[in-house]
C-alpha cells in the first residue's frame, strides 16, 4: 500500500477484493466500516474547515494575504492573539508566542535558539506558515532561509530567524487590520 491512498483509492481496492474465507470476509467488512468512519470524519473536517474561513473573513483580517497563511491558521493566529493592543509591540508579540530569540552562547560560539516559554499554538501556525513559504521557490522566506544559510547559519536556524520574521510580519497586519 503506498501512503498517499485516498478513501477513493481504498474504495476501488476494496472493491477488488474476493474474500477466500471467513476471517478474510470479516476483515473486509473491518476495512470498510473503516472506510466509511475515514470519509465521515473527512466530511466533517471539511465542514468545520468551511465555518472557519467563514469566521475568518467574517472578522475582516487581512491576515491571509500573507503567503503562507489560509483560514484555518490565520484562525488560529487570531483566537490565540485575541486583542491585538495588548501587544504594544512586535517584541512583546514575539514573546508571547515563543519566537523571540534566547541567547544559548558559549565561549566563541555566539547562538540563539527558540523560547520553550510562550503559547505553542501560536508558534505552530507560524512554524506551518514558515514550512510553508520555505517550500515554494520565489517566496519572502525562502528567500530569507538561503540568505541566512549562505550566513552560515544552520537549517534550524535559519527557520528560526524567519519564524520571528513571520511572527512580527504577522503583528504588523493584525495592528493594521486593528486601525
Amino acid at each position: 500500500m503506498r501512503r498517499e491512498l485516498t478513501a477513493n483509492k481504498a474504495q476501488a481496492l476494496l472493491a477488488r477484493i474476493r474474500p477466500a474465507g471467513d476471517v478474510a470476509a470479516v476483515r473486509l467488512h473491518i476495512a470498510r466500516d473503516h472506510l466509511a468512519g475515514s470519509r465521515a470524519l473527512d466530511a466533517r473536517l471539511k465542514y468545520i474547515a468551511g465555518q472557519i474561513a467563514a469566521l475568518v473573513t467574517a472578522s475582516g483580517t487581512t491576515l491571509m494575504s500573507l503567503s503562507g497563511i489560509g483560514p484555518v491558521i490565520a484562525g488560529r493566529i487570531l483566537a490565540e492573539a485575541g486583542d491585538i493592543t495588548r501587544f504594544t509591540t512586535k517584541d512583546k508579540f514575539a514573546s508571547y508566542n515563543g519566537t523571540a530569540p534566547i541567547d544559548v552562547s558559549s565561549g566563541d560560539q555566539v547562538r540563539h535558539r527558540l523560547s520553550r516559554a510562550g503559547n505553542r499554538r501560536n508558534c505552530h501556525a507560524l512554524h506551518t506558515m514558515a514550512v510553508t513559504q520555505i517550500r515554494y521557490p520565489g517566496t519572502g522566506g525562502r528567500r530569507s532561509c538561503e540568505r541566512k544559510r549562505t550566513e552560515g547559519k544552520t537549517p534550524r536556524e535559519a527557520l528560526r530567524c524567519l519564524k520571528r520574521r513571520l511572527s512580527d510580519q504577522a503583528w504588523r497586519q493584525l495592528a493594521r487590520d486593528q486601525q
